[in-house]
């Protein structure tokens, strides 16, 4: 399961440098590619807004 940024994101960037697969795209609020996801989880856990949670 892919995790997703949810409208919280304030594009500050910090989940970028921590995603190891390259998943996370720039943007007015960042996206996450479910197809590069690998599920880690690092994202969310670098959130300071927490604004990235697993998808349903």
């Amino acid at each position: 399961m892919a995790y997703k940024i949810s409208d919280d994101c304030v594009a500050c960037g910090t989940c970028i440098s921590e995603c190891p697969s390259g998943a996370i795209s720039e943007g007015d609020i960042y996206k996450i590619d479910p197809a590069l996801c690998v599920d880690c989880g690092t994202c969310a856990d670098a959130c300071p807004m927490g604004a990235i949670a697993p998808a349903e």
